[in-house]
């Protein structure tokens, strides 16, 4: 399909119906229209397996599906089946489900390290109710973050940290503090320099760049000696890093951690687990101050926690977290030889763990583009690839691997014209794509 045929008409018409009555256009700012080329911002109609339709009728090979959430494909019969199973059954009292003990005693016998679970409907909840029980425990204010992972919260203690922060008064914004990932000395001197006023850690343990050899080791030695909880936000390493998400895999155990996205398949759960001793003092057996820890109204409707259930069985049944890895090694072998091929090696760059892989378009400069960005998936979307991240799920198969390698090498070479002249506008046809967290709109 020649990309300037390629256009969507019924998707931008639906686009400007959402801009009226939703602000941003989309329900989460990373599927916002800003995220793609002009005009080219498919709007989906349903999904199955690894493929998206959308309304204008044109099929698409999905990465990065649900936000990395879907990692099993759209409409997993497994998930889907579970669900179903819940549904003529309710799926909310006014008291505790029996799916709710169930649930919890698998996601505890697949991830060990934990003691103790709650779940809930998103990670921003669970979260940040592992920040305000760590400042309750240590009674200390301040919420130390790892500076170099993109995103860990809604509320202000993190948002008030990004560029849209706006609203978030400057008092909680100081109390947020930050330090970059893999340097110990480096965060060693910031909770000297905040002696006893940091309540936490918190940090993704591994996903765009594993850990160095002894760091997570050491996070645990530091927090324990300055007296602070250590968070291992696992929303993205879980399941994808191991059934037990990083803290299985590099064997080091954080006092709380958060999981989501992969647990649902996309439905909507999330969980906070930990040690006993912290987890209880939000329950009812214990003689301190209550914890507000979590309480939603949907935190355990009954299917999702099925729809749960059912992933956890999935990927240790199956093997889902070792299938992840052998396609993410074939697709980015596959684009790395693609775009050395055509000349463009250098700036079209594969980065991340096999099962959580994203690319970088730089320029002639080789510093990164959001204009080449912009290029590159223009070229993606007409060859029938959605995919603002590379970020596979177990549905693909190789064929629709080797595609993708096939649509991203006729990418590659318009890249290498835009290169050659120094300026990608005659191939972009509109405004470039924009980061997330920006100032202004």
């Amino acid at each position: 399909m020649d990309t300037e045929e390629f256009l969507l008409p019924r998707s931008r018409m639906a686009n400007e119906r959402l801009h009226a009555m939703v602000p941003g256009g989309a329900h989460t700012y990373a599927k916002g229209d800003d995220q793609y080329p002009e005009n080219l911002a498919p709007v989906i109609s349903h999904g199955r397996g690894a493929h998206v339709w959308d309304i204008d009728g044109n099929r698409y090979i999905e990465y990065g599906s649900g936000l990395r959430s879907v990692s099993l494909g759209h409409a997993h019969p497994r998930v889907i089946e579970a669900v179903r199973r819940e549904l003529d059954r309710g799926s909310n009292f006014v008291r505790p489900s029996i799916v709710e003990v169930e649930a919890a005693e698998r996601f505890l016998a697949t991830v060990p390290t934990a003691e103790m679970v709650k779940f809930a409907k998103n990670g921003s909840d669970a979260t940040t109710a592992a920040v305000r029980l760590a400042r309750a425990a240590t009674g200390r204010p301040r919420v130390a973050i790892c500076a170099d992972h993109p995103f860990f919260s809604v509320d202000d203690w993190f948002i008030g940290t990004t560029p849209m922060s706006a609203g978030v008064p400057a008092a909680t914004e100081a109390l947020t503090v930050a330090f970059p990932y893999g340097d110990l000395a480096a965060t060693e001197e910031l909770l000297t320099r905040y002696q006893d006023e940091v309540a936490c850690l918190i940090l993704e343990p591994a996903t765009h760049t594993e850990p160095p050899p002894g760091y997570l080791a050491g996070l645990r030695e530091l927090a324990d000696r300055h007296g602070c909880v250590l968070i291992f936000d696992e929303m993205i390493t879980g399941f994808r890093w191991s059934e037990a998400g990083a803290q299985g895999l590099f064997g080091v155990v954080p006092d709380l951690s958060t999981f989501g996205k992969a647990l649902g398949n996309g439905f909507a759960v999330s969980a906070l687990a930990g040690r006993r001793e912290l987890m209880e003092r939000g329950g009812l057996r214990h003689s301190g101050d209550r914890v507000f820890l979590l309480s939603t109204t949907h935190g355990a409707e009954t299917h999702s926690l099925a729809a749960a259930m059912a992933v956890l069985t999935t990927y240790v049944e199956e093997g889902v977290t070792a299938r992840l890895h052998a396609l993410g090694e074939r697709l980015a072998a596959g684009v790395r030889d693609a775009a050395a091929g055509m000349g463009v090696g250098d700036h079209i760059v594969v980065r991340g763990r096999a099962s959580n892989l994203v690319f970088a378009t730089l320029d002639e400069n080789r510093q990164p583009s959001q204009r080449y960005r912009t290029l590159f998936l223009r070229r993606l979307l007409a060859g029938g690839v959605l995919a603002p991240s590379f970020v596979v799920s177990s549905a693909l198969s190789e064929a629709d691997i080797d595609h993708t390698v096939d649509v991203v090498a006729q990418a590659c070479a318009v890249y290498r014209k835009a290169l050659d002249a120094a300026d990608p506008t005659p191939w972009t046809a509109g405004r470039p794509v924009k980061p997330v967290f920006r100032r202004l709109a």
